[in-house]
C-alpha cells in the first residue's frame, strides 16, 4: 500500500496568483474594520485558491482566518481573503507570508504591487505596509473616523429610512419640527 501525501510544492502555484496585494479594500466578517485588516489576492481557480486558504490557515498563527470568496468573478478568478489582528507585527508577517508565497508561485516579490483602501499601486515592501496600514485601532479611527451610515446611505442616493431614538431632546425637536 502506497500512502499519497498531499500539500503544495514549490510552484505549485505558479502562473495562478496575480500580483497585485489589496489591504482593507473589503469589510471584516470577524470583527470591526478598525481592530481587523483584510488583505486579498486574486487567484485563478477556485482548487488554488483553496489551497491558499488552507496554507496560510496552518502555517501562521496570527492569521485570524483566511476564505475564498463565494462565488467567481467575471473573469473566472476567485479572491482570498486574509484577516488578522490590527498590530504593530502586521507589516512584518504579512512580508513573511508573502515571501514564502513566492516559493509556491515562483514569482519575485518585486514584481508585486499593494493597493491600500482602493487608493495608489504602491511596490510590496514591508516599509510601505508599515507606513500604510493603522497599526492600531486608534490609528486607523484617526484615519478614517466612523463614517456615519446615513450620510453613506444620502451620499449613494440610498432612502434613509433611520430614525432617532425617542428621549426628551429628540421628541423637543419632534414638537418644534411638527413632527408626531
Amino acid at each position: 500500500m502506497i500512502r499519497l501525501r498531499e500539500g503544495l510544492e514549490q510552484g505549485d502555484l505558479k502562473r495562478l496568483v496575480h500580483p497585485e496585494m489589496h489591504v482593507d479594500e473589503f469589510k471584516s466578517k470577524l470583527g470591526r474594520d478598525e481592530d481587523v485588516v483584510v488583505i486579498s489576492l486574486k487567484v485563478t481557480g477556485k482548487e488554488p485558491a483553496t489551497d491558499i486558504v488552507n496554507f496560510v490557515e496552518k502555517g501562521y498563527e496570527w492569521v485570524i482566518d483566511a476564505d475564498v470568496s463565494s462565488g467567481e468573478m467575471d473573469d473566472g478568478d476567485y479572491i482570498v481573503f486574509i484577516e488578522c489582528d490590527r498590530d504593530p507585527s502586521v507589516a512584518g508577517n504579512v512580508m513573511a507570508m508573502m515571501e514564502d508565497l513566492m516559493n509556491l508561485t515562483q514569482q519575485d516579490i518585486s514584481d508585486w504591487r499593494v493597493r491600500y483602501r482602493n487608493g495608489r499601486e504602491h511596490p510590496l515592501d514591508e516599509k510601505i505596509l508599515q507606513d500604510m496600514i493603522p497599526k492600531t485601532p486608534e490609528e486607523y479611527r484617526q484615519q478614517f473616523g466612523h463614517q456615519d451610515i446615513d450620510k453613506l446611505k444620502a451620499a449613494a442616493g440610498v432612502k434613509v429610512t433611520t430614525k432617532a431614538p425617542k428621549n426628551d431632546s429628540t421628541e423637543n425637536l419632534r414638537i418644534a419640527a411638527g413632527i408626531k
